[in-house]
């Protein structure tokens, strides 16, 4: 097991623990490319920095947008409810992960007439429940019924306030009939990934709720269990989501944003630099690094 990101996990969860609503960390980009960027205009960024995928495409912006001329504003929320309601009521100008389409439908049932949608850069996203890949008998969901003593009655989830929570929650558990042998357990990203590290090291058996793209995923050995009855939901895109009205006063933002297309290999490369123990605390440097061996990862990615 490569255990070379864990560290850095539990510290971007800690950070996301600490860092309460509204509260920027002050982290800029003055720009200086060679684009127009209409003059310097500044576009704040508002992520989760405990969830990966956000936090690495808000860098990957914070450097093309600043390429491009634009002054970039990174500011660090910690609930998803949270960054749907303050793009719609216009605190902040984008959302560079969004799981809009299925995980996060029900805020966008709620505030998607207030937001913009920018354009998906990843298709193919899941969410899934998954063991270490040495219990050889557990391979489908429908294996965990009657069997909850071999987890402590526990399946490891993450942050209450997340899609994957619901999800978890309100479909799969009722539709494979375990809501009454397994209680799901919620905390952090970072407390889930140290339950399934501490777990594995002993040989011990553990479920926990995972999903895709996330590194987590080639860093343990793990395996996805089979959903037969599709209760863990269908894939998905990541979206890039703008206030209302974002296109219009960021027209060469926009224009760029939408152009945006990352494969597995591509993501996978800049999430692992991201979120990993060589760039800790330096996002930016990840970023560079990223784009030395990427630089024809998608049209218009300026290197």
């Amino acid at each position: 097991m490569k255990k070379r990101h864990l560290t850095t996990a539990i510290a971007l969860a800690a950070a996301g623990s600490l860092a309460l609503a509204g509260c920027t960390n002050g982290a800029t980009d003055d720009g200086g490319g060679s684009g127009s960027g209409e003059g310097g205009d500044t576009i704040t960024l508002s992520f989760l920095p405990g969830w990966t995928d956000g936090l690495s495409t808000a860098y990957l912006l914070e450097d093309q947008l600043g390429k491009l001329g634009y002054t970039v504003e990174m500011e660090e929320l910690t609930d998803a409810a949270v960054i749907y309601a303050g793009l719609a009521n216009g605190d902040f100008d984008m959302y560079p992960s969004a799981w809009s389409e299925a995980t996060h439908a029900q805020y966008m049932e709620q505030f998607g007439e207030k937001i913009e949608d920018l354009g998906s850069y990843y298709e193919g996203a899941s969410l899934t429940i998954a063991v270490p890949d040495y219990m050889d008998d557990i391979n489908s969901i429908e294996d965990l019924k009657g069997k909850a003593d071999r987890f402590g009655g526990e399946i490891i989830g993450i942050e209450p306030g997340a899609g994957l929570t619901k999800q978890t929650q309100d479909v799969m558990l009722p539709e494979y009939g375990l809501g009454s042998e397994y209680e799901l357990v919620t905390s952090s990203t970072g407390a889930m990934l140290a339950t399934l590290q501490s777990k594995i090291d002993a040989k011990e058996d553990v479920v926990v709720t995972l999903w895709r793209p996330f590194w987590a995923n080639a860093a343990f050995p793990v395996k996805d269990l089979q959903d037969p009855k599709g209760a863990m939901g269908g894939t998905e895109g990541l979206h890039f989501l703008g206030k209302l009205g974002f296109a219009e006063e960021f027209p060469e933002a926009a224009d760029y944003i939408k152009g945006i297309k990352l494969d597995d290999d591509a993501y996978g490369a800049l999430e692992s630099l991201i979120t990993g123990d060589e760039y800790k605390d330096d996002p930016k440097g990840a970023v560079q690094a990223w784009l030395k061996d990427n630089a024809d990862a998608y049209p218009g990615l300026i290197a």
